[in-house]
């Protein structure tokens, strides 16, 4: 048995046309920390970096740097460490190996001093998570500052019985959480993402609110649902709750998802009020277009749900009132995109699929 884990790993770079100079930049840094000449790392993630910040020390020397499409990669040493900077976007990642933790520490905080740009968040926004998994970094998270109003100024965009029911629920706090599932259902364009947004405003004195860009891999992904379930703190410190927003579940929530999506179902209903859920102050907000009747009975058994919400469209009279006028409101009212597009000037029936368009998201 070799004295040293290094000594059973020899270092072997091969390389061949489908690898980009991205990929030799990462596997040339690696090489020290392999053989243990430097055995200590340290590393930090940037959301959005400054413009005109290095991510390098001031005495480092560049080895290579390597320009792809979306990606950036600058390999540089000094005395007794090396240091990657992959950036992406606005984004980069900084990891450094050195001779001891010391220096990495030393090394890793010289090169991303002041390198973060944080706005300062406008009142009118809300800082949003986004969960993702990425196929270099695996799970992820990054933040977004997104634009939503107040309560006050959203709520003649639904129908009276939904606006008391949102009254209720804009004004919970920690103490009134008798559940753990929020759930969202009803047609399509009727509002359902925006008033998640302007919940996330409401809330956002205690909960950090964060959006899964894919949840079909959530629940069949058991490392991405840890991962989630553990969470990333965000900047205002912990204790805070979270709010996992998970967006047109139709298959995981209906009646019949206990054939068709497996165990996605039991994970999902594991996190609100299972083991997975213990210590943990998490929420799951799940919009849906399916009626009520059509969902599982496990979803909405009572005790469960924080909030159970049917968000349907305005009333005749609501939305000529909205509107300002009557033409192009049908007899059995509008949807909040309906109504949108008819203040644009395109007619009703013109409006798109509101699950697969681009502009979907305001008003879903």
């Amino acid at each position: 048995m070799p004295a040293n884990p290094h000594d059973a790993l020899p270092i072997r770079l091969n390389v061949d046309d489908s690898d980009s100079p991205s990929d030799v930049v990462d596997a040339l840094f690696l090489g020290r920390f392999a053989t243990g000449e430097q055995p200590y790392s340290h590393a930090a993630n940037i959301d959005r970096v400054r413009s005109g910040a290095s991510l390098l020390p001031p005495d480092a020397r560049l080895l290579r740097i390597a320009r792809d499409d979306d990606r950036s990669a600058t390999l540089a040493e000094g005395d007794g460490w090396t240091l990657l900077v992959s950036r992406w976007n606005r984004g980069a990642d900084v990891t450094v190996t050195a001779t001891s933790a010391e220096l990495a520490e030393q090394v890793l905080k010289q090169a991303t001093d002041g390198a973060a740009d944080e706005p300062e968040p406008q009142p009118e926004n809300v800082t949003m998570g986004f969960w993702y998994v990425s196929p270099r970094r695996g799970p992820h998270r990054t933040t977004r500052q997104i634009a939503a109003g107040t309560w006050e100024e959203v709520r003649a965009n639904y129908t009276a019985p939904v606006a008391d029911a949102m009254d209720r629920l804009m004004k919970t706090t920690p103490e009134d959480i008798a559940g753990r599932l929020l759930l969202l259902h009803g047609p399509p364009g009727t509002g359902k993402t925006s008033a998640l947004r302007t919940l996330a405003r409401s809330w956002r004195d205690w909960c950090q609110v964060d959006c899964v860009l894919d949840p079909e891999r959530l629940f069949s992904d058991v490392g991405y649902l840890m991962d989630i379930a553990i969470g990333e703190e965000d900047a205002a410190g912990k204790g805070r709750w979270r709010l996992l927003l998970l967006e047109d579940c139709d298959e995981l929530i209906r009646g019949e998802a206990k054939h068709t999506a497996g165990q996605a179902l039991s994970r999902l209903l594991n996190l609100t009020d299972g083991l997975l859920g213990q210590g943990r102050n998490v929420l799951v907000g799940v919009t849906t277009n399916e009626d009520l009747e059509r969902l599982h009975p496990a979803v909405v058994r009572p005790g469960r749900c924080l909030a159970r919400i049917e968000v349907g469209p305005l009333t005749r009279t609501e939305a000529v009132g909205w509107l300002g006028r009557e033409d192009g409101v049908g007899r059995d009212g509008a949807t909040l995109a309906e109504l949108y597009a008819l203040r644009r000037g395109t007619s009703p029936a013109s409006v798109p699929d509101q699950r697969a368009g681009a502009d979907s998201g305001l008003y879903l």
